[in-house]
Formats: C-alpha cells, structure tokens, sequence
C-alpha cells in the first residue's frame, strides 16, 4: 500500500516541480542547452542513485534486459519537455497548460489501455471522460 501512494504522491511532486521550473526557464535561453543540462543532471543522478541500487547485476550486466522501448522513451522525453518549454513560451498558463495537456493525455490514452493493454472501461470511466471533455471545452473557451 505504501508504494501505491507514494508512487502517485511522487509523481505529483514531481510534476509540480517539473512545471515551475519549465514555466521558470528563462525566455531567451536556449531550449537545447536548457534540455542539455536537464540531462546531464539527470544522467548524473541516474548513476548516482544506480551505485545504490542493490541488484545481482553489475552495471553493465543491467542493460541486457533493455530493449527499444528505452530508446524511444528518450526520444518520446524530449518531445515532452521541448513541448511544454515551447507551450509556456507561447503564453500557456501554468496553471492551464498542464491541465490541459494532462487531460487530453487521459484521453488519448483510454483507447491504448483499452485495446492494446485490455483494461476494462466501464460506464463510470466513460462519465468520468466526457466530463474530462466538458472541462476541456470549458477550459478553453
């Protein structure tokens, strides 16, 4: 149970941060060379927590298991932070990009989870995105 909450609890933190500090990068800076040091942050506390990973494997040895989905997830990440640095440039709200962008997420994905992941969809599902589409709608008028 703990880590179902703490889970969601470090993603929200998480994303709170993430969005101050894409809403916070100055406008004249390079949207590359702030992606660049991103990573190289990242990269840095990557291996850092890694050395503190308890595993069987060594370090080398842990990438046996990987296949592409590593890669694209690379690619499919800077498309997410190049996109929200250029939606905050544009003039989105903090307070509005995200949400917006977070909501069509859901909805794009309810077809995904449904017939590649074969997650149910019931009628309360169903309510619940129409009315993520009212919101949307409402949002954006």
């Amino acid at each position: 149970m703990f880590m179902y909450v703490f889970s969601i609890v470090l993603i929200v933190t998480s994303n709170v941060i993430y969005n101050v500090c894409q809403k916070s990068t100055p406008a004249n800076a390079n949207p590359f060379s702030a992606l660049f040091v991103t990573y190289l942050t990242a990269t840095f506390f990557t291996i850092l927590l890694f050395i503190f990973n308890k595993t069987d494997k060594s370090f080398y040895e842990s990438f046996s298991n990987l296949n592409w989905t590593s890669i694209a997830l690379g690619v499919s990440i800077v498309g997410l932070e190049f996109g929200y640095l250029m939606a905050y440039r544009a003039g989105w709200q903090i307070s509005l990009g995200s949400l917006v962008a977070n909501i069509a997420l859901a909805l794009a994905l309810i077809p995904i989870g449904v017939f590649f992941y074969k997650e149910g969809f019931d009628i309360n599902k169903i309510i619940g995105a129409a009315f993520c589409v009212i919101g949307l709608i409402l949002i954006n008028k």
